[in-house]
């Protein structure tokens, strides 16, 4: 993957080509003090993925990435946690935090390259909607999901993951369609990039939910209607 690094400070951009170098899919081709820079760099050659940060003179990486028509996969990175809500609005594919430890760094690529190859299968449709499930494109045919297979769904920028019991499909389709779509007297949108299957919840807290031995979190504004509804089920 061809990668930019765009930050106004000389040494988040040495970090960044550090890392970068570590990774052998990977290849940085340019580094850039503001987005000006970066702008000419987009405009002139093929860009899969963008270290951006956020806060730069005359042009915030916010406006930047608001302002592109045509975006390539973009991790924000940044010293201020506040912006990570706008950031992920803005399907950021992750948002790291300076200063920004390797482990971290390698987490977001991974999330990067398979968001990329998926990006760039032939293989991927939208989904189709049925009352009792639902078709998925992949491996050039239709996979059919009944709703009791699909554990919980996870965003994952425009496309979605449907995780199973044996598993995961990715197809490209919106967490509020996906919402919409999936009966809500089986399912619940718990965070914004979370929907699962109640049916399967194992434990949950105040704060996350277990659904197949993976942990969960709920978002504060989804907690008290997951709640009540497990109230109204008298499971509390």
């Amino acid at each position: 993957m061809n990668c930019i690094a765009v930050d106004d400070e000389p040494l988040a951009l040495d970090i960044i080509e550090n890392y970068v170098s570590k990774h052998p899919d990977l290849e940085l081709i340019a580094r850039c003090n503001n987005a000006a820079e970066a702008s000419e760099v987009l405009k002139n050659r093929k860009v899969d993925l963008m270290f951006l940060d956020i806060q730069m003179p005359e042009i915030s990486g916010l406006s930047f990435i608001k302002s592109l028509e045509k975006k390539p996969l973009f991790i924000f990175t940044t010293a201020y946690p506040d912006y990570a809500l706008e950031g992920f609005e803005l399907d950021a594919i992750d948002y790291l935090l300076k200063p920004i430890a390797y482990d971290r760094f390698e987490k977001a690529v991974s999330k990067a390259q398979e968001y990329y190859k998926f990006k760039s299968s032939e293989d991927i449709a939208e989904t189709n909607m049925e009352e009792e499930f639902i078709f998925v494109k992949a491996n050039q045919k239709l996979i059919k999901l009944s709703y009791p297979e699909i554990y919980y769904v996870e965003a994952f920028a425009d496309y979605v993951k449907i995780f199973l019991e044996e598993g995961k499909i990715v197809t490209l389709q919106t967490m509020k369609n996906m919402e919409r779509k999936l009966p809500d007297d089986t399912f619940s949108r718990v965070h914004r990039s979370y929907i699962v299957n109640r049916n399967h919840v194992q434990s949950f807290s105040g704060s996350k939910i277990e659904v197949n031995g993976i942990s969960i979190p709920i978002g504060k504004n989804y907690k008290e209607p997951f709640l009540k509804l497990m109230r109204s089920n008298n499971i509390l």
